[in-house]
């Protein structure tokens, strides 16, 4: 009986111990679900974010930070903010870093629900296949959103960021697009007002 007894408390110390450290701390008002870590002793450090002045953030490979505005762990998701458009220019705010780049020995990945407009592109952008067009939603952005108005008159593309595509990053770069924001789920019969801006990683699951 004590033997049996001395089992139940042990198994129980684990159960309590693997609950204490299977999730962190909110940080601010943003919950850090498993397996996400904002330290060493709490979800899984291969899936580091940062709490920074009660901002929950994702760091990218070059060493910006980017904000993340929604985490869906079912989903094994997690939404981060575009960069800014520099006011009174057509840069986006990660240009001089190259645009987004992920790690790519950690497991997230870029998704292939993004759409991804560009700005003030080169004519090269032009032999690949994105929608640069007239009525690509990238002229809506440039005469309607504040943030676009330095790229009116430049060459804009949009297009989704499908399987086929590099899954680690967005680029942004002088004598290519120097800036560019992202929509996820976009749909082309979404009005202006109902576009949500973001750039929606996913995660492999913990083994």
């Amino acid at each position: 009986m004590a033997t049996f007894l001395l089992f139940l408390l042990t198994s129980l110390r684990l159960v309590i111990n693997a609950s204490t450290l299977s999730a962190c701390s909110n940080c601010g008002d943003s919950a850090v679900p498993y397996p996400l870590s904002t330290n060493e002793d709490c979800g899984d450090k291969r899936y580091k974010v940062y709490c920074n002045n009660g901002n929950l953030e994702f760091l990218s490979a070059t060493g910006i930070y980017y904000r993340i505005l929604k985490i869906d762990p079912s989903a094994n998701k997690l939404v981060i903010s575009p960069p800014t458009i520099l006011k009174n220019t057509c840069y986006s705010s990660d240009l001089f870093k190259g645009g987004l780049l992920l790690d790519e020995s950690l497991p997230f990945n870029i998704s292939t629900h993004n759409t991804v407009m560009l700005f003030n592109c080169s004519d090269n952008i032009l032999q690949s296949p994105l929608n640069c067009s007239s009525n690509s939603i990238c002229r809506q952005f440039e005469e309607k959103v504040e943030e676009g108005i330095g790229c009116i008159g430049t060459l804009c593309c949009h297009y989704l960021k499908d399987s086929a595509m590099n899954s680690h990053k967005i680029r942004a770069r002088v004598g290519s697009c120097t800036a560019y924001t992202c929509l996820v789920g976009f749909k082309p019969d979404d009005p202006l007002e109902n576009w949500n801006y973001g750039i929606e990683l996913q995660w492999f699951p913990p083994n």
